[in-house]
């Protein structure tokens, strides 16, 4: 910590890091993560997933400007009920799993303690270059928030800061590099794993859309069941009776089409 303190100039090592990616697939089914470290390791427990609403198309820039807006109306805020924000924030508590990465985490998992601050952190890294970094910034000055933040480019792994126009290239073997790209890495994995799901649904959901023969409670009985596309795809004869697809038209219309999208 105290080598990523001395890289960025900060006045002090950075206990609790959180940083921001976005995911979408050509500007659908658009998501921003927030990954917290503290104290160089992850805390799944206030990993932060939310879905973007005021963006149309593949716009990181905006994208990472509404997330932003909505993580920091938190600052500070103690979430004690489970809907709290339900509206407005997706995944409000992950569960960790053993393995402490989250995976096994779902949002408002049986016996999870909605009793979390929304603390502000020591440094933001945004996933992204020179344009990310700048667009997060307006929103932090528009929110009146000074908190250190940085934006770490993939290509090069370059870390760029406010009002320089040269980034910081640490060296290869550096601690201070890995602890970035870990938690830049950390942040890609928790969006790009909401995003699959968010889109493997609406494939799902426009698939059981399609077929007039399957009624709305039938359709939503198979997605609780099933949720996904592939899952259903498998599914023996047997197993669609069991779910009260009965006649041999609804089985031959699902079989149809969850092959022509698998």
């Amino acid at each position: 910590m105290e080598e990523l303190q001395e890289a960025l100039n900060l006045a002090a090592p950075p206990q609790r890091i959180e940083c921001y990616d976005i995911s979408n697939t050509q500007g659908t089914n658009s998501v921003g993560a927030m990954v917290v470290f503290e104290s160089g390791r992850p805390k799944p427990s206030e990993y932060r997933r939310f879905k973007i609403k005021s963006v149309e198309g593949p716009n990181d820039f905006a994208s990472h400007q509404e997330v932003l807006r909505r993580r920091f109306r938190h600052a500070g805020m103690q979430s004690t009920t489970r809907n709290e924000d339900s509206a407005d924030l997706e995944g409000q508590f992950i569960a960790t799993g053993e393995d402490g990465t989250g995976e096994t985490g779902v949002p408002g998992a049986p016996g999870a303690q909605f009793q979390h601050d929304w603390a502000m952190p020591d440094l933001i890294i945004i996933d992204g270059g020179k344009g990310q970094l700048s667009a997060a910034m307006e929103v932090l000055q528009e929110l009146h928030i000074d908190i250190p933040t940085v934006g770490l480019a993939k290509e090069n792994e370059e870390i760029f800061i406010p009002g320089s126009p040269d980034p910081i290239i640490l060296p290869r073997s550096s601690q201070a590099l890995y602890l970035v790209q870990r938690i830049r890495d950390e942040a890609h994995r928790f969006g790009i794993t909401y995003h699959r799901k968010l889109r493997s649904d609406r494939t799902f959901k426009s698939v059981l859309d399609e077929i007039p023969s399957i009624g709305p409670k039938r359709k939503q009985a198979l997605m609780k069941h099933y949720g996904s596309v592939r899952a259903m795809s498998a599914a023996s004869v047997e197993d669609l009776a069991a779910l009260a697809v009965r006649s041999q038209e609804e089985r031959g219309d699902l079989h149809l089409a969850v092959s022509l999208c698998d």
